[in-house]
């Protein structure tokens, strides 16, 4: 595989991705403007626990499998950035148009960090196992929750937007190595 088809990979699986944040953002609005960090973290951390249950059980008695899971981890952690940009609101501030504006432009960051770190690790991803991404997902989230815990005052962090990309691309992985499944 070449980093090319990994780019066009990654980019078909944010394509569908940004298609549901538009139907959502069509049916609901910006409603996660009102999430707070914590909550945001959290919903994240249920839809992580989710994949890795299944992954455990191997059965959903819900019917929805792991790959939806990770389409929400991707779009929740962009919504995450999007938070952490703009801060929480009491009321929602942002036009679909605007949301989906805000959206792209997080999602061509985490596309960029992407394609470096693959040129860095030289495909690694490939060789890993779905259940690592879930695992090392979790753990990011562990920190962000250490982080959040500490005010956000940390001493050699990368920081919890580093975290949400990381998040993201992990998922984005996951969701490229269920279709080739």
């Amino acid at each position: 595989m070449t980093e090319n088809h990994t780019e066009q990979e990654f980019k078909s699986v944010m394509a569908e991705c940004r298609t549901l944040f538009s139907k959502k953002l069509h049916d609901y609005g910006a409603s996660w403007r009102i999430l707070r960090p914590s909550s945001l973290t959290d919903q994240l951390f249920i839809k992580a626990k989710r994949i890795r249950s299944l992954e455990i059980k191997k059965e959903s008695l819900v019917g929805e499998g792991i790959r939806p899971e990770f389409i929400a981890l991707i779009n929740y952690g962009i919504v995450g950035l999007i938070q952490l940009e703009r801060g929480f609101v009491d009321e929602v501030d942002l036009t679909p148009d605007e949301a989906l504006a805000l959206y792209d432009s997080h999602a061509r960051e985490a596309l960029e960090l992407m394609l470096r770190k693959n040129h860095d690790y030289d495909e690694a991803w490939r060789g890993m196992r779905v259940s690592s991404y879930t695992d090392l997902i979790l753990t990011k989230l562990q920190r962000i929750k250490e982080m959040e815990d500490l005010g956000g005052v940390t001493l050699v962090s990368e920081g919890i937007d580093s975290n949400y990309m990381d998040i993201i691309n992990y998922a984005v992985f996951g969701a490229i190595k269920l279709n080739e499944e």
